[in-house]
């Protein structure tokens, strides 16, 4: 019983790895998923970034610094 495992398990590896490398043909995530979305992008060169200034940074993190304090008000429970 154990003999048949072991040779299903390594037939299995067998069949994955030809699946890997492509004798089957492509896998359907190799190409682009959506390649229409590219074509429809109106003047992508206008898209522009800039630096966050500290006063726009409340939320952000912080790289390397310390965790921000939470906004969070507490109140003792009353009983």
């Amino acid at each position: 019983m154990l003999r048949w495992l072991i040779a299903f398990l390594i037939l299995a590896n067998l069949l994955m790895f030809a699946v890997m490398r492509g004798v089957f043909g492509p896998l359907p995530a190799a190409g682009a998923r959506e390649p229409h979305h590219l074509l429809q992008q109106v003047r992508p060169e206008a898209l522009i970034t800039r630096s966050i200034h500290p006063e726009e940074s409340f939320d952000q993190p912080r790289v390397g610094g310390p965790a921000p304090a939470a906004n969070v008000q507490t109140v003792p429970l009353g009983q």
